[in-house]
């Protein structure tokens, strides 16, 4: 294999992953700002920002949709060549993918800052955006459909050479991810190209809510393990590897993508419990489906705790724990990833209370949700990604890594911060704080003496976020423009102890079966609904800027 041989995709990806990082930055930078308004201290009038909802937009809307989406489209082409050995089949296609999506980030980024689609990532009608930033939305996600299909014509070009082996485990799942989304998103493009473009253009005059919001939420819990598999096939296949670990059973890995193909997507309604829409029972269902979700996760916590487990010994860890303090956690690259899953686990335990029918009525719509959330994507996937980015950078440049003391600051303040910050939302929403709320202009603030010490929390938690944040920048600034050594560094990739030939070919090597399954998993779980929804559909709703 010869790097020059990806030269032509490589030069794309690192142009996604610095649009990707930058859309990070400031969306880091709006979070210190909403951290900081639970002191009372307004920083939106000194960028010349109309309100904390705007600020609230670019947060959302950079953080969890760009930022993501982005570095999926870097991470996982790159992961796909290097593990098939073989360059991107569509010439050009990583070149259209990040055009696609730079286009379609400038588009939404004008309309939010202009203050004309001030409504938030969840863009819910009756709030009504500029029709530019909901065409912005479509090019980021057809942006992410072309990568899908750079990836599918990829892997069966290397099917097409291997007849009857299993693909490599991280192409494997890499492609498993893409399906995964690309079946999920169909929801949103029905949401913003049925409903909400029409309506943002003015064609119709009014749209239904509910309708909409069920669309979304067909993609919007979803959406969330695509942004978590990349980390989770870090976890599995690669964090083994820089730790002198192995993973445990390739077979395994497998079944639990399979899992998630076809479990995480229909389970919308768990977020809609409080919608007065949707029957009781179809809520149950969905509820039934989403707690089914945890137990691919509960697979995954074994699996590469056991894995973890190998190199900490190997390297003479003794005892039930002495392992743990075994492992390098010298290494940023391995600190970031570790302390992430610690994160991570708070955050699927709170995922629980989340999915749970009737205890979910106790924190919806409160700050407890973005503690859990942060818990989850802002500790599993951002400080993943962070890790990541600690050997990917220097494999993309061929620079040794600079600010190593910097990168395990960042790791440490991120981790610390996070759990400060969602401590300080979920006690404040177990108090009865509302979310999406501009609480430093709140009139019953003074009323609620029990949200003194969540607000003081969340703005110290976000703070230490923030610091965690600029450090990782100053890593990768250092690295790009003042690190000064060469170094070769190559995707790493786990043994497996038990490899693909022990498991079954329905599980190795039958993908097409389970995405067939998958889809008709999803057809069942909204299919009636909808039909039985349509004849009674209300386009009552006209659009509304209020921010």
């Amino acid at each position: 294999m010869h790097q020059r041989e990806f030269a032509r995709d490589d030069t794309y990806i690192k142009w996604q992953l610095g649009l990707g990082f930058a859309a990070l930055f400031l969306g880091i930078l709006m979070g210190l700002f909403q951290g900081l308004d639970r002191m009372g201290i307004d920083l939106y009038k000194y960028v010349g920002l109309k309100s904390y909802y705007q600020g609230l937009t670019i947060h959302g809307v950079l953080n969890v949709l760009v930022f993501t989406t982005a570095f999926n489209g870097a991470f996982l082409p790159y992961v796909t060549m290097r593990s098939l050995k073989r360059p991107m089949a569509i010439k050009g296609g990583s070149a259209i993918a990040f055009f696609l999506m730079l286009v379609g980030v400038l588009l939404a980024a004008w309309k939010i800052l202009d203050n004309s689609s001030t409504v938030l990532f969840t863009f819910y009608p009756p709030l009504q955006g500029h029709p530019l930033f909901y065409l912005g939305l479509v090019l980021v996600v057809v942006s992410s459909w072309v990568t899908f299909l750079n990836i599918l014509l990829t892997t069966r070009a290397w099917k097409q050479d291997h007849p009857g082996e299993p693909l490599p485990l991280q192409a494997f799942i890499s492609l498993v991810t893409y399906i995964m989304w690309f079946i999920a998103s169909l929801g949103v493009a029905i949401e913003v190209l049925v409903l909400i473009l029409p309506w943002s253009l003015g064609i119709v005059e009014k749209t239904d809510p509910q309708l909409a919001r069920t669309f979304f939420w067909l993609t919007g819990h979803p959406i969330v393990y695509f942004w978590l598999l990349p980390a989770y096939l870090s976890w599995y296949t690669m964090l083994p590897k820089q730790v002198g670990g192995k993973i445990l059973s390739d077979p395994l890995v497998r079944l639990v993508f399979i899992l998630f193909l076809l479990l995480s997507t229909p389970v919308g309604f768990h977020h809609q419990y409080t919608d007065p829409g949707v029957p009781a029972g179809w809520k149950a269902m969905h509820a039934l489906l989403t707690f089914s979700v945890f137990f691919p996760s509960m697979i995954t916590a074994y699996s590469v705790v056991a894995s973890l487990e190998i190199g900490g010994r190997k390297a003479g860890g003794k005892g039930l724990f002495g392992w743990i303090w075994k492992l390098p956690w010298g290494d940023p690259v391995v600190t970031t990833q570790l302390l992430a899953g610690l994160g991570f686990f708070l955050g699927g335990v709170s995922g629980l209370i989340n999915a749970s029918y009737n205890i979910n009525m106790v924190v919806h719509n409160t700050a407890f949700v973005p503690g859990h959330f942060h818990l989850t994507i802002g500790t599993a996937v951002t400080l993943t990604a962070m890790g990541i980015m600690y050997w990917l950078l220097p494999a993309l440049t061929g620079k040794k890594l600079w600010g190593r003391g910097l990168a395990l600051a960042n790791a440490w303040l991120w981790f610390l911060g996070v759990l400060i910050f969602s401590r300080g939302q979920m006690a404040g929403g177990l108090e009865g704080m509302p979310r999406r709320t501009w609480m430093a202009t709140a009139t019953y603030l003074q009323f609620m003496e029990t949200w003194d010490i969540p607000n003081k929390m969340t703005a110290v938690g976000g703070a230490l976020m923030f610091l965690g944040g600029m450090a990782f920048f100053a890593v990768m600034v250092g690295t790009l423009f003042f690190s000064r050594e060469r170094a070769k560094v190559e995707m790493p990739t786990a043994e497996a102890i038990i490899g693909p030939e022990k498991g079954s070919p329905l599980f190795t090597k039958r993908l097409d079966v389970w995405t067939v399954v998958a889809i008709v998993l999803v057809l069942i779980a909204y299919v009636p609904y909808l039909v039985n929804y349509l004849g009674d559909a209300a386009f009552v709703a006209t659009g509304q800027r209020v921010w």
